[in-house]
């Protein structure tokens, strides 16, 4: 299982981003998805994660109102829209498929394989 992102890049505060994350030739339909963002000097952290056909997600208490993660399993891809974006979410943002099917989603890295290939977020004025 490969995770392909795609997204992300610069943008001012307030501003608005859409980071998506897919599988080749693999259905993430029975797979909690999370996305994680590690930023220069600190400790991964989890952001958002979405469990198995979208029964239920849990958010980092930093991002709670402003992103909404999404799966579209036609499309076989998982999305983080964020908004009203700020300094302090500049980050590289990853994302990860829990290899425990049907398992809800947690935010611990620990718990994830398979992780994409990280995608960078700058919010900058």
């Amino acid at each position: 299982l490969q995770l392909a992102q795609s997204g992300g890049g610069l943008v001012q505060p307030g501003g608005s981003l859409r980071l998506s994350c897919t599988a080749e030739r693999f259905p993430l339909d029975y797979n909690s998805i999370g996305w994680f963002r590690q930023a220069p000097g600190k400790e991964r952290e989890g952001v958002a994660c979405i469990s198995s056909r979208s029964s239920n997600t849990n958010y980092a208490d930093s991002v709670k109102g402003r992103f909404t993660i999404s799966r579209d399993n036609a499309k076989n891809t998982v999305y983080l829209q964020m908004n009203s974006l700020k300094l302090e979410d500049t980050a590289v943002y990853y994302c990860a498929a829990d290899p425990v099917l049907f398992r809800q989603c947690v935010l611990l890295g620990r718990e994830y394989e398979h992780w994409g290939q990280g995608t960078q977020v700058t919010v900058s004025s």
